[in-house]
């Protein structure tokens, strides 16, 4: 099953590259204010399904893109281009994003960037690695020396206060924070230790379901803004080894409002 899913990945990788070079041309529209899906996304989200389907037809689905295919007790969880806004102004960070659960448990996460031509995978209980070298976290442990990754809560302006001051609270206690506009991707370089913690409210499930098998399997902690794993249903999430994430928590806990709980 990891086999398939970074065969669809690097299928879907190679189109979005192959895309690269005509964005100008490509058909654009708005799903909400500053979410953008294109002709690539529709396309690449298709080419993944392909191949999955190909190999396993029975499977369940969801996608960002084309929503929920029913099936068994398999899902593959896919976000064809993670970081559409990136690709489409060619700032080079975007990826795409395919993971396998059974039975509401992730099995299989492959985090691919084609541009780098970079494949983080990971299976449950046998470990992540990043182009088949193995990796982990990060053993930093002071906030003051660590470098974060975020993401701004674009699509939730009424969380926007929040965020702010945990934002503010973060910022001067920490060598820098990075938000570079693919969570797939920071994810998947927390747990390779490019970065040492990360936080973001309001994801949805096919931004993290393969980055945060990765940073587990790479020793990470995840959690919700409850410090309980409630993050597919809240989409908030902090991370990083378990005493960064510990410290990442207690900085930005005073400013966790009861809507993000």
């Amino acid at each position: 099953m990891l086999n398939i899913a970074i065969r669809a990945a690097r299928n879907a990788g190679d189109l979005i590259q192959r895309s690269s070079e005509n964005v100008s041309q490509l058909t654009i529209s708005k799903k909400s204010k500053n979410d953008f899906v294109s002709e690539v996304d529709y396309m690449a989200e298709q080419e993944i399904i392909q191949v999955i389907k190909y190999a396993y037809p029975d499977h369940s689905i969801l996608a960002e893109e084309s929503g929920e295919h029913k099936g068994n007790e398999y899902t593959w969880v896919i976000d064809p281009l993670d970081g559409t806004a990136n690709f489409l102004h060619g700032y080079p960070q975007y990826a795409v994003s395919i993971a396998l659960k059974h039975k509401g448990k992730t099995e299989v996460g492959v985090v691919y960037d084609p541009l780098r031509d970079e494949l983080f995978t990971a299976e449950k209980g046998g470990g992540a690695a990043l182009n088949n070298r193995r990796i982990r976290v990060s053993r930093q442990t002071d906030l003051s020396t660590a470098l974060l990754g975020t993401g701004f809560p674009f699509k939730y302006p009424q969380h926007l206060d929040a965020y702010m001051s945990m934002f503010k609270a973060l910022t001067p206690t920490t060598a820098g924070i990075r938000r570079a506009g693919s969570a797939a991707l920071d994810l998947a370089y927390l747990a390779t230790g490019r970065l040492d913690g990360f936080w973001e409210l309001g994801l949805k499930e096919w931004d993290f379901a393969a980055g945060i098998l990765l940073v587990q399997e790479a020793g990470g902690v995840v959690t919700d803004f409850s410090f309980n794993d409630n993050f597919v249903q809240s989409g908030n999430i902090i991370t990083g080894n378990p005493k960064m994430h510990q410290a990442i928590y207690q900085a930005i806990e005073p400013y966790v409002t009861e809507q993000l709980k």
